[in-house]
């Protein structure tokens, strides 16, 4: 008797391993990008990203609709910011221009997490430093928060120091969004132009 329910016992676990590996199976094979997907997202990609409305280094106000309308890489920070945002918008701007030789065209995005001093003027030129076609927007403080907590970033300003010339915290990842499907891949600061250019050219491929 303990034999026979130590062998049912075996058999159900085998089935229901065997079910476990054919969801995980089917779930790959159902999403397009799985062969360029770089690491597991929490809750999925659908869990980040989302409507905006800010406003463009040209003064107009734009949504994620207007902004989206082609591959877009974009990335969070400040124009006051000492070495990471330029660091880190450069790398970006150096795959964008990789992709391009390519064939590839993806639009930088730079969004600002500091709109008191970050004005449309202030983000066209340094835009227009980083990448011809890299987009700076901005906004209100409402409208910047909102558009932050789509993507589930972070920031804070710091309250200590000179009140003109404080720095900003905040999380450093880049974002790889595309029309119709939204969010679908994220970079960490140590991820090379090369390394980016190649996961981005993937996904573009299989759009």
């Amino acid at each position: 008797m303990i034999r026979t329910v130590a062998i049912l016992a075996t058999v159900v676990m085998i089935a229901l391993l065997g079910g476990l590996w054919f969801v995980s199976r089917d779930s790959g094979a159902n999403d397009q990008f799985a062969q360029c997907r770089t690491g597991a997202i929490a809750g999925g990609p659908s869990s980040i990203g989302g409507p905006f409305t800010l406003v463009s280094e040209t003064g107009e106000t734009v949504t994620d609709q207007d902004v989206i309308t082609e591959p877009s890489l974009l990335y969070f920070g400040y124009t006051f910011c000492p070495d990471v945002c330029p660091l880190d918008n450069d790398r970006n701007a150096q795959a964008v221009t990789m992709l391009e030789d390519r064939g590839v065209m993806v639009q930088p995005v730079f969004i600002s997490i500091d709109p008191a001093r970050d004005t449309p003027e202030v983000m066209a030129e340094f835009t227009d430093v980083m990448h011809p076609r890299m987009l700076g927007l901005t906004g209100t403080e409402r409208q910047v928060k909102a558009a932050s907590q789509a993507y589930r970033t972070y920031y804070k300003k710091q309250e200590d120091g000179d009140p003109e010339y404080y720095l900003v915290d905040h999380s450093t990842f880049s974002y790889l969004v595309l029309p119709e499907h939204g969010f679908v891949e994220y970079f960490k600061r140590d991820v090379t132009p090369e390394q980016m250019a190649d996961t981005i050219g993937c996904f573009v491929q299989n759009m």
